[in-house]
Parts: structure tokens; sequence; C-alpha cells
């Protein structure tokens, strides 16, 4: 099937305010050792967070926020290993499970701007477009990336490493890594939002163009 693309805006951004909410900063001050926050507003949650979080050395406090929030998809000796990785690389764009970008994403950020920029800044992207096609459909993030393509420059990494299922019928399971979040109040204009590892503001090569899903005969 064949879609109209129009791109309204593509934005980066460093964090993503909605991510963690009042409960996460109430929990993770916990596990910092500051039981008893009161307060109901994040801004001074997040104030007190990054001044308990300065009492650990960075490393530690790595694996105290990897475990509360991915110790379900990691092990222990993963968890160690990441805390020591993540002072020197952007982990949250070379780990090899793509899924797990986001949450180490959003870790690393609440980390670099707590030890202001011991950790590398990571940056995330979030591009509104307008799709329209004969049938009006809710779109997955697979359906999304493939209808994107041929709107990126060759030398979009997603393009690279994903030729195959972003050009035929094959399926993309690694779309629900790349994509963080797709959004959409009326099945037309969307919002996604992904890491500026995956998409830049320089792989759009055109404001409007043609894309197309091809479906299994």
């Amino acid at each position: 099937m064949k879609y109209q693309v129009t791109i309204n805006n593509i934005q980066t951004i460093e964090d993503l305010n909605t991510y963690w909410s009042i409960e996460d900063y109430v929990n993770l001050l916990a596990l910092y050792g500051f039981p008893d926050a009161q307060s109901k507003i994040i801004a001074e949650l997040r104030e007190l967070l990054f001044m308990a979080i300065s009492d650990y050395e960075p490393n530690e406090a790595a694996v105290i926020m990897l475990t509360y929030k991915m110790s379900e998809d990691l092990t222990e000796g993963q968890i160690d290993q990441i805390s020591n990785d993540m002072l020197l690389d952007k982990v949250c764009e070379e780990y090899p499970v793509i899924k797990l970008h986001a949450p180490l994403f959003h870790c690393n950020q609440l980390l670099h701007q707590a030890y202001n920029g011991k950790f590398p800044n990571a940056k995330a992207v979030i591009l509104k477009c307008k799709i329209t096609s004969e049938e009006k459909e809710v779109l997955t993030k697979e359906q999304f990336l493939k209808i994107l393509n041929n709107g990126l420059s060759d030398g979009n990494l997603i393009k690279r490493l994903f030729d195959g299922p972003m050009t035929t019928e094959a399926p993309f399971p690694d779309a629900d890594g790349i994509v963080w979040e797709l959004n959409t109040e009326d099945n037309e204009n969307y919002e996604i939002i992904t890491s500026e590892y995956w998409l830049e503001r320089n792989d759009l090569i055109s404001g409007e163009f043609e894309g197309e899903v091809i479906e299994e005969a």
C-alpha cells in the first residue's frame, strides 16, 4: 500500500519529561537514602534526587538506577558492566539489544544531569508528520518505519542496517525498539520518539514523499 507523507517538524531533545513519574522519583529517592520525600512536584523531587545521587560514586549510582528500572531485563553482572561502560560510551546507542535502548537512554540522561556531564550526553528525536492513504488505519511502528524509508538518505543507519525489512514484506521486529513511542490522535498526524542514533535531521531528504509498505502475497 502507498502513503503520502508530509514532514511537519523534527526536534532534538536531551530528555523526555514524561518518562519518569512522581512515583519513580519517590522510589529512587528511597533507594538513594532519602525515604521520606513528601513533595508532589516533579521539579522539586528531581532536584532532591540529584543531591541524593551525588553522595554516590557515579558507577554505584548507575547500578542503583539500572537495577530499579531494568532488573527484569538485565542480570546483576550485566548491570555492573553497563554501569562502568556508560561512563565512557553511549551504551544506550550501542547496546546489542535494541529494545533496551530507550530505558538505557532515560537512565543515562538522568545520571548525565545529576553528575553535570560525567556520563556522555545522548540525544533523542521527536518527528511529527502527516501520513495519508486510501485506507485510514492505525499504523504500527514497523509500518511507520517502512513508510519513512523513501524520505531517508542512503546514509541513514536504519536503511543501512535493515534494508531488507525496510523495503520488502519481511517482518521487522526491531522496529519496536527503534521507535520508542508512536502517537496519533486521528490516524493521520503522527509523532514518533526515537534516538538521534537512528534518525537525525539531515537524514530526511524531502519534506514530502510517497511511502510504501509491501504486503505479503
